[in-house]
């Protein structure tokens, strides 16, 4: 069953027209990174980019440094000052906020304050910026990607108790009633939209890497610029965690966050290419 609704997601993936122009094909805004956290966001903005016409990507300065001096592996793209930031996210069709993002006050300010001004827009909450954000901040334009402590928090936000006994399906029904996509990452991933549960099987132990899930971020976001929420979670897990298989097959467990990224576009192609032969 869940091989059929993963597939009919699959369908649902359109190709850029042929006759489009730049910035036809999705712009997207990533915020995120620390002075902790250098590559985080770097991993979200090497995924997305493939899938994307432009990045504009935002972090501390120090970041945005480094992504000036890595200009040969991020040409479609435009590295923003925080004070220009809102102009940007007014042209984004998606923003991704959290990736390498600390727990802090900061954090919890900015992730508050754009959520709540820009609320019709199409957002993915990772990472850091999950962690600090107001459950009141959800709604039906966005999508959170937290795994089972990230969830935890979220629930106690919200006054509820992560009781081990009750079924994910069921606990998770107050987080849902906002209209929000929740993609819960785990040895097996959950994709819930109101009523709809999705479970995603795959991966293997080499995707415990750090890194990965700032992967599977950037990939929702670059999907989420073009396509409707719930396809952007479920087929962004299942590539994912596909693509994880191959390298597998390759190299065992022997990958990193890096190698995912560039293999995400080879196995994505590869899966849309099947769907049409069928």
């Amino acid at each position: 069953m869940s091989d059929t609704l993963i597939k009919n997601q699959l369908k649902k993936i359109t190709l850029p027209d042929p006759t489009s122009h730049k910035g036809q094909n999705g712009k997207l805004m990533i915020i995120g990174g620390s002075e902790l956290f250098h590559a985080a966001s770097k991993w979200s903005l090497d995924t997305a980019s493939r899938f994307v016409d432009m990045v504009f990507y935002s972090s501390i300065p120090s970041n945005n440094q480094l992504i000036h001096e890595s200009k040969l592996n991020f040409w479609n793209g435009i590295v923003v000052e925080r004070d220009d930031l809102e102009s940007y996210i007014d042209e984004s069709d998606c923003i991704l906020i959290g990736p390498g993002m600390t727990r802090s006050n900061e954090t919890e300010s900015l992730t508050n304050y754009l959520l709540s001004k820009y609320s019709d827009k199409k957002w993915v909450v990772d990472a850091g910026a999950l962690q600090m954000v107001s459950p009141e901040n959800l709604n039906s334009n966005v999508i959170i990607t937290p795994h089972q402590k990230e969830l935890t928090s979220l629930l106690q936000k919200m006054g509820k108790t992560d009781d081990k006994t009750i079924p994910l399906a069921q606990k998770i029904v107050p987080i849902l009633k906002s209209g929000v996509t929740v993609l819960v990452k785990g040895k097996i991933d959950y994709v819930f939209q109101l009523q709809k549960m999705i479970p995603i099987e795959g991966g293997n132990a080499g995707m415990t890497k750090g890194g990965t899930g700032d992967v599977l971020a950037g990939l929702v976001a670059g999907l989420y610029c073009q396509h409707p929420a719930l396809t952007a979670a479920v087929v962004s897990s299942y590539i994912n965690k596909k693509t994880g298989d191959y390298l597998y097959q390759e190299v065992g467990p022997y990958f990193n966050a890096t190698d995912l990224a560039e293999s995400v576009p080879q196995v994505m192609w590869q899966e849309i290419r099947n769907l049409a032969s069928d």
